[in-house]
């Protein structure tokens, strides 16, 4: 006799008892050595100081998903797991830490200090694997990386040397973005811009000596001095201005390209250079030039062949080249350089302006366009590779919308700066020799930097041993691009690499396709000569319910922990799938996350349904047509489900799931069960649905098919994925369809008129085809049943429809009266009132459906909604229109 399941699913002991299986059991290990056919994807490596945010479970349930989909299919899956060591995040972490003490890292020395970032790393880092291990994601576990480990650090350091014998990393002295809170170089794409309300200050610059009496003055001051006036937004700047620039087409400034101005406040001279690239619209046509602090200006003073000055220290103060500003803090410097341009008469005019500022993606400090030397890497090489490959289909994008974004970025790409100047992260192999560098700038030769795989004994220039490895470490990205083969064991020629790459596809969010993508896509060409992935699937963002960006400020983050708390794993994880439309951002809520809980009741009330059913005698080969009905609706169903996880719409297959769970396997056959039950098919049907539902929900269905002793004590996710069978029934499964419309027609009328549930009614049938109609009338006590209907009557003709509602099914017509059930009066006003909402809600819908601007812009499945939304309340009116005049 078969034990009842509890009354209620209780997810959170069964998802701790199962994820202790599942790693004990060793389920999730894959081995390059097996006759099953490779399946491979790497984990977007998350930083070892973060914690589960909403990006990281639609990430990870999308992967898992796919992952115990291709397990149950055969494949021999290996999806591997690591997180990043996040060079300037970890090391803010423990510099929090360590203030705390007192102290900081410069105090520690950098030896002791990183000994403390891996003592942090030891107890506190890798958090966010355990959360991930709780969301249920079914890595090989046992083969976890972490960016910094010692074989990943050894592939760095081969990638870094390789590049550089061939010539595609070079050291220069160049402008880069710098932070001067973390004080480091970071790359355009870790510099964030925001809209910011400034001003733009009109400055006039003298001329050096006085013009000819007979020269036109292109900018007078009413009534004192002569000089050229220029727009800036930033006026610290100007202290390390070497020149002003003009279009040489500008008639305003055309005689006085060549002439000296006099820096104010400086009192350097400067020439007035042309340049076609200078906006004549901007300002007032004439913009100072600081090749050091400007990246336009950067390129303005190579080609020109001006001079640099830097006036910045690395923290935004004011340097020495600030004459008596110096020390100030840059925005300090700021206020004080406008007082002093007015005192002395040079500041013109100030007027509002609004410009984009850059902040650094991590502490959220203005960046500063900064002279430094820095290592590169030459990227336009690499990129056009790798763009080929795309452009060649060897690599495809899902959706497809994002190869045209890959494509602008790829042949738009500027030169990588590489090089960190913090302590975390994988230290440059490069090697200056000591001597060479106190010769620097004197008579003697400077030895080129040694790049080396291992510590070099000498200089290989002048045999020197006084070495010094460089202070700046490897950018962050540099060694996640090298992720998907640095893994399996890259530099060495492993049998996981043999097995597991190219890997099968990526998964990942589009804000990091130019951070990561892109750069594993040069890399793995590069090194690998093959694209690192097959398929790259580009899922959006998690928003709040209203479509918004969630953040701390605005109060509406919501936790995936909490989440897991309140509602159990698989419903958040389903709810995530359901949502994952692809190119629509998914607007998350707890109402919607609540539905899928209630739908993981319904899944465990069918199992207890099954459970409490006597054993029953019926042969499996004696098929209803209920039952040959409920196994081509499943067939129709998985084939559905298998196409929308074979091509990435997530979001497809799991609502075929749950409504073919729902609605057709317990809103229907369950009920169809009640009259007339084959549990054979019943047991067919629930086992496959389980197992189909397994990769999307893997905790209720592990925990419903052990129970149910299907198993024989092994996971569900090593058992096979249902495939679609092919049926050839000679019965007719449409007529079950048929009877469902009479019965959703009676529900409807039943709920039309406000015929409580609880009233038996009498409906008529009117049916023109005998043979459907011979049917019918042997299903007549599965109608009533399900109807809460009495004396059910079959007539040929239609009858007169006076007190009756009516319902037409094509050459199927239902009456229902209504006396004896209703107030014929009040339902009479009823009617009126309910049929003018309908006739207002079409109007609107009306109105909505034919404006060009709603058709043209709309998502094309919320146009189709709306229509549909048109059409049934047309249909619902004139229904409802005729029963009124029946009435």
């Amino acid at each position: 006799m078969k034990r009842e399941l509890p009354k209620a699913y209780e997810p959170h002991e069964v998802e701790r008892r199962w994820s202790e299986v599942w790693l004990k059991e060793g389920y999730f290990h894959a081995e390059p050595k097996s006759s099953k056919p490779p399946f491979c994807m790497v984990i977007p490596p998350p930083n070892v100081t973060g914690s589960l945010h909403m990006g990281h479970a639609l990430n990870n349930t999308l992967q898992d998903i796919l992952a115990r989909y291709k397990r149950m299919k055969g494949f021999n899956v290996l999806w591997m797991p690591g997180t990043d060591h996040a060079g300037i995040a970890t090391q803010n972490v423990v510099e929090r830490d360590i203030a705390k003490e007192g102290k900081k890292r410069q105090d520690l020395g950098r030896e002791r200090f990183i000994e403390k970032v891996w003592e942090w790393k030891g107890q506190s880092g890798g958090q966010i694997i355990h959360q991930l291990k709780r969301l249920g994601a079914s890595c090989d576990w046992k083969r976890e990386r972490f960016t910094m480990d010692e074989g990943l650090s050894r592939a760095v350091r081969e990638a870094f040397v390789r590049l550089y014998n061939k010539g595609l990393i070079y050291r220069d002295l160049y402008l880069i973005n710098w932070c001067p809170r973390c004080k480091t170089a970071l790359s355009d794409l870790e510099v964030e811009h925001h809209e910011t309300n400034g001003h733009l200050w009109f400055v006039r610059y003298p001329f050096a000596s006085p013009l000819p009496l007979a020269f036109p003055e292109p900018c007078r001051r009413a009534g004192e001095g002569v000089g050229v006036r220029v727009a800036t937004t930033r006026p610290e700047t100007m202290l390390g201005d070497t020149a002003v620039a003009v279009h040489p087409e500008d008639e305003r400034y055309k005689g006085l390209i060549g002439k000296k101005l006099l820096l104010p406040l400086v009192n350097r001279e400067i020439p007035i250079i042309s340049d076609p690239r200078v906006d004549k619209e901007f300002g007032t046509g004439a913009v100072k030039v600081t090749p050091a602090h400007d990246f336009n200006d950067f390129i303005f003073g190579n080609d020109h062949k001006l001079p640099r000055i830097n006036i910045f220290t690395d923290e935004g103060r004011m340097n020495e080249n600030a004459v008596s500003f110096q020390g100030l803090d840059r925005f300090e410097c700021r206020k004080k350089i406008v007082e002093e341009l007015e005192q002395q008469g040079f500041l013109e005019k100030v007027e509002p302006h609004k410009l984009s500022v850059g902040h650094c993606y991590r502490c959220r400090t203005v960046v500063e366009p900064y002279l430094s030397m820095q290592w590169f890497v030459k990227t336009k090489p690499l990129a056009e590779k790798a763009l080929q490959a795309v452009q060649d289909g060897k690599a495809r994008f899902f959706p497809d919308n994002w190869t045209k974004t890959y494509a602008n970025w790829m042949g738009e790409i500027k030169d990588w700066c590489v090089s960190r100047q913090i302590w975390w992260g994988h230290r440059i192999p490069a090697w200056y020799c000591i001597p060479s560098l106190k010769l620097r700038g004197g008579k003697g030769g400077i030895c080129p930097p040694i790049v080396s795989r291992d510590i070099p004994k000498k200089c290989p220039t002048c045999g020197s041993t006084e070495l010094e490895q460089d202070s700046d470490v490897l950018d962050t990205w540099f060694s996640s691009a090298l992720w998907p083969f640095s893994t399996l064991g890259w530099p060495d020629q492993t049998e996981e690499l043999k097995t597991f790459y190219p890997t099968s596809v990526l998964i990942t969010g589009f804000d990091i396709i130019f951070f990561w993508v892109a750069r594993m896509m040069m890399m793995g060409l590069e090194f690998m000569g093959e694209v690192p992935f097959k398929d790259i699937y580009i899922h959006a963002l998690v928003r709040d319910a209203q479509g918004q960006k969630m953040s701390k400020s605005k109060g509406n983050v919501i936790d995936p922990l909490t989440i897991m708390d309140q509602f159990g794993t698989d419903a958040f994880r389903f709810t995530l799938a359901v949502l994952a439309v692809p190119g629509r951002d998914v607007k998350l809520s707890e109402p919607v996350i609540e539905g899928y809980r209630n739908f993981c009741n319904k899944i465990w009330n069918a199992a207890r349904f099954f459970v409490s059913l006597p054993p029953q005698e019926i042969s499996r080969e004696i098929l209803s047509d209920y039952d040959q009905w409920i196994l081509q609706k499943w067939a129709s169903s998985l084939a559905k489900i298998t196409r929308g996880i074979e091509g990435y719409r997530f979001d497809e297959a799991a609502k075929e799931l749950y409504d073919f769970f729902w609605h057709t396997l317990c809103d229907w056959y369950l009920e169809f069960s009640k009259v007339r039950l084959n549990q054979s098919v019943f047991s067919e049907i629930l086992d496959e649905t389980l197992r189909a539902l397994h990769p999307f929900m893997p905790f209720i269905t592990e925990e419903i098919c052990q129970f149910l002793n299907q198993k024989e004590g092994l996971s569900i996710g090593i058992e096979s994925f249902p495939t679609p069978k092919q049926w050839d029934f000679e019965g007719e499964p449409r007529r079950v369809e048929r009877l469902m419309e009479i019965v959703t027609a009676l529900r409807t009328l039943r709920g039309e008129n406000g015929i409580q549930a609880a009233q038996e009614i009498q409906p008529i049938l009117s049916v023109e085809e005998r043979e459907e109609r011979h049917w019918l009338e042997g299903e007549k006590g599965m109608i009533e049943k399900m109807t809460r209907s009495c004396s059910l009557q079959f007539v040929s003709a239609k009858p007169v429809s006076k007190k009756m509602a009516h319902y037409s099914l094509g050459r199927l017509d239902l009456y229902l009266p209504l006396e004896g059930l209703v107030d014929l009066e009040t339902e009479k006003k009823r009617l009126e009132k309910e049929i003018q909402k309908l006739n207002e809600l079409g109007d609107r819908l009306h109105k909505k459906l034919s404006d060009p601007g709603f058709l043209n812009h709309a998502d094309p499945e919320l146009v189709a909604e709306e229509r549909q939304k048109q059409r049934t309340n047309v249909e619902k009116v004139e229904r409802l229109s005729e029963t009124y005049r029946n009435l």
